[in-house]
């Protein structure tokens, strides 16, 4: 006699994108784990619920700073010496100081709400505020990223927690500003902090952990050799991430300190490859462009962070058209909306090109269901989890979109995706499932009203003087 199936544990799915594209009238099961049990045709005896509109796989964000999420719509005006990435980050350093534990765990859990409600299902945290104000490490050096990860937990998203060692203030040992005190970490203080988060993490099937060495200028030669060896000893195929040629300023001292440029050095000196998510990665030459690409790393893109920092625009269709393996993230959270970041990246190259469609995959006519394509790829790459498909044995990661939604009426296939990617966004996601349960329905999180309320006692304390 076969087991009892629950309405909880499973989905009916009118239109449903599968690995293999578009289908009708699918039941998906969920197993015990959280895992897809089952993906096959729905049967009139089914006790499953039906979705309220196409079901997609979840978005992994692939690159968070959650405090930054603080920070949103309070650094938007400029000095009488203008504006750039350099004086935006000392506005970080100088609201850096007030964040207490609670603070940073109250806005993470915050801004993981916002992400399931925005399409993500899972996220890497690049988690680089580690001590207290003074530069202290706290009794428990991951106490930071206790918070980070119970935060993930109260939202409901999956997490790959990703401690950054941070170690000198620039190229060649340049001592570390006061505004990175909270950042610094020796290495045998960052080793007791990566060793407590794979502790913690360890047979959790909605939390994984890495490191991300956080630039070249942040860490030299030795302490990044060093750190790779630790997580080799860890657990060797867990991810590395690592901020790379982002500011033009960066790629010129990095010239001086080696004679290389970021990418260019690092592909040279590291074994780069799948694990490796090289973030932003802006400002290559077309050597560099091949070669990351010819590396099979993932390029992690943050379209909407890297224009509002007036980053630059990566080079998306000379990568692409390498084979490059790309995923998007939300990084300081001005947006926080899996869609926007989609369109961004393709209307960025349409503005540099003058063209249009621009981002079209191989043996796919729809935009929008090549930039998910990808995306759904390079974040799972990234992120070293099984997400990102429909298919057993995946986790049960889904989103659903309104089938009510005006801008959905009559479409169906690839035209539901171009839909959400270029004339949609967040407000079309209805449910969102991880690992099989349902952490947004109806637009909603259980635990809203609570979340919300924590955060802002957290920022009116935090804004008010």
């Amino acid at each position: 006699m076969g087991a009892v199936m629950s309405p909880n544990n499973g989905l009916q799915c009118g239109e449903i994108y599968l690995p293999s594209g578009w289908a009708r009238d699918i039941a998906i099961e969920f197993g015990a784990a959280g895992e897809i049990a089952a993906v096959r045709p729905a049967a009139p005896e089914d006790p499953f619920p039906k979705a309220a509109g196409p079901v997609l796989p979840g978005l992994p964000n692939l690159h968070s700073h959650a405090f930054q999420r603080a920070l949103a719509g309070l650094t938007e005006r400029a000095g009488p010496a203008g504006d750039d990435f350099w004086s935006w980050r000392q506005a970080v350093y100088r609201f850096v100081p007030k964040l207490a534990p609670e603070d940073v765990e109250a806005i993470a859990a915050q801004l993981y709400v916002d992400m399931l409600k925005g399409g993500y299902t899972s996220v890497g945290e690049f988690h680089y505020l580690h001590h207290d104000a003074q530069g202290a490490p706290y009794d428990d050096p991951a106490e930071m990223a206790h918070r980070i990860a119970s935060a993930s937990e109260r939202a409901g998203i999956g997490l790959t927690l990703l401690p950054v060692l941070y170690a000198q203030g620039g190229f060649g040992g340049t001592p570390a500003e006061p505004g990175q005190r909270r950042y610094v970490s020796g290495e045998e203080t960052y080793i007791r902090l990566v060793e407590g988060i794979a502790a913690e993490s360890d047979g959790q099937r909605r939390y994984r952990f890495g490191i991300a060495p956080h630039s070249l200028r942040a860490v030299g030669p030795e302490a990044l050799a060093r750190m790779i060896e630790l997580i080799d000893g860890l657990d060797s195929s867990a991810p590395i991430h690592i901020h790379i040629a982002e500011q033009i300023r960066e790629v010129e001292e990095c010239v001086v300190w080696s004679g290389c440029r970021p990418v260019e050095w690092l592909l040279a000196n590291a074994d780069v490859g799948r694990r490796w998510c090289l973030v932003h990665a802006t400002h290559m030459t077309a050597i560099e462009t091949a070669g990351l690409a010819g590396s099979g790393a993932v390029a992690g893109l943050c379209p909407t962070t890297e224009a509002d920092l007036g980053d630059g625009l990566f080079p998306t269709v000379e990568y692409v058209a390498s084979g490059g393996v790309l995923g998007v993230g939300s990084d300081s959270h001005v947006v926080v909306d899996a869609a926007e970041e989609l369109r961004l990246l393709e209307f960025g190259q349409r503005l540099l090109e003058r063209r249009r469609n621009l981002l079209r995959m191989a043996g796919r006519e729809s935009t929008g269901a090549g930039l998910y394509d990808l995306a759904l790829t390079g974040g799972t790459q990234a992120l070293g989890q099984e997400v990102g498909r429909i298919e057993i044995g995946a986790r049960a990661d889904l989103i659903v979109l309104d089938g009510d939604a005006p801008v959905l009426t009559g479409k169906r296939g690839d035209d539901i995706l171009d839909s959400y990617v270029f004339s949609g966004g967040r407000e079309l996601v209805r449910d969102v499932y991880v690992a099989g349960k349902r952490v947004i329905e109806s637009g909603r999180h259980a635990a809203e009203n609570e979340i919300a309320d924590t955060f802002a006692k957290a920022m009116r304390r935090l804004l008010a003087d």
